[in-house]
């Protein structure tokens, strides 16, 4: 799945805060709450984005297409 562009319950734009979201995690943080604070995530909607993110863009690139 690729990251929407705004959330789907309130509207707020955070596609473009996915790249620093996934930088900072593989720099050995934590998706904790910390790293959502500083991002400016405050509503649970926009957070459960995040969280439950999967990057399997890599994965799906193994596949061959018809």
């Amino acid at each position: 799945m690729i990251i929407p562009i705004r959330c789907f319950s309130c509207g707020k734009p955070i596609a473009h805060l996915w790249e620093e979201f996934k930088d900072r995690v593989e720099n050995k943080k934590d998706p904790s709450k910390e790293v959502l604070d500083e991002l400016g995530l405050k509503r649970m909607c926009c957070r459960s984005i995040f969280l439950g993110q999967t990057d399997t863009l890599e994965l799906i690139n193994k596949f061959k297409k018809f």
